[in-house]
């Protein structure tokens, strides 16, 4: 451990020697975020990058602090669970390291779940706004200028807003329109809505209020269910990271039954090693996952 901090102490001196006169904690964090920027901007696809900008927009973006502490805590958190596990300040180091390049994963898995609720919402806002408009206007394309004109879609919706109602007049008809958006945005309630306004435009506007009302409804029920759904899983991740952590300090319970000497003891054996890194991976393995399930699987339908 004490190698570790001498190396840590190295970094920062080095850091402020360079950057004669400036607060070194600054020059070191712009160093790192300056060269994990050229190498995002330099591989990160288009869509994530419109993805970023939209999260930094709602701001939801991480900051220096935050990014800081956890860069600190990942690299800390590994340097204590595998010197329990190896003794060893060279795997202590090397898992450390290891920890803190998964940070960029978990922050994309991040940014992809807020844009995708950001999303929701946005479409929840859509189908319940354009319904109302079609009350007073009885034309799904001046329900969606109305919804345009209002203010309260944002980008990206409001764009393919947009592209709809310039189909719609392009084609004179509403359902090549309606086929881009249910393509773009594949939601129960986006189709449902849609197809009930294609029979309604079809068959005519008579007696049209009592399916919208239901319609209505419909929805209502839906995003109260994602939202439930949404509480429920922020709850079990909560869970879920602290039972994973606590299996990685199993290996304490071991040297406690065996007592630390007998267990410096069978760190001799190579395959001790094999048992203990399968360990420390497996279990990374299973965090990451439910990680990446918690991210990803946000109930929206």
């Amino acid at each position: 451990m004490e190698l570790i901090i001498l190396c840590f102490l190295a970094i920062f001196a080095y850091m402020y020697r360079i950057n004669e006169g400036k607060n070194a904690g600054q020059a070191t964090y712009k160093y790192f975020t300056e060269t994990i920027t050229d190498a995002y901007n330099k591989y990160a696809p288009y869509s994530f990058k419109s993805v970023r900008e939209k999260v930094k927009e709602l701001g939801q973006d991480y900051g220096p602090k935050e990014y800081i502490i956890q860069i600190v805590g990942f690299a800390g958190l590994a340097a204590v669970i595998s010197y329990l596990y190896f003794y060893n300040i060279f795997i202590t180091i090397l898992y450390a390291v290891i920890a803190v390049l998964f940070i960029p994963y978990i922050s994309y898995l991040r940014y992809q779940r807020i844009y995708t609720e950001f999303i929701f919402e946005q479409i929840q806002v859509y189908t319940t706004n354009v319904i109302m408009e079609f009350n007073t206007t009885q034309s799904f394309v001046k329900s969606l200028e109305g919804v345009r004109d209002s203010g309260i879609l944002e980008e990206p919706v409001l764009s393919d807003v947009k592209t709809m109602i310039d189909m719609s007049y392009t084609n004179g008809t509403i359902d090549q329109s309606i086929i881009f958006f249910n393509e773009k945005y594949p939601y129960y309630m986006v189709k449902n809505m849609h197809q009930l306004f294609l029979q309604i435009t079809k068959e005519g506007a008579r007696d049209s209020g009592e399916a919208l009302e239901g319609m209505s409804m419909d929805i209502d029920a839906l995003v109260e269910g994602v939202y439930r759904d949404r509480m429920d899983r922020a709850n079990f991740h909560k869970r879920f990271l602290t039972f994973g952590l606590i299996l990685y300090f199993l290996v304490m319970a071991m040297q406690f039954l065996l007592g630390r000497e007998s267990y410096l003891t069978l760190l001799d054996l190579w395959y001790v090693h094999f048992i203990l890194h399968a360990i420390i991976i497996i279990n990374s393995y299973f965090l990451l996952t439910g990680e990446k399930y918690y991210n990803e699987q946000t109930g929206v339908e």
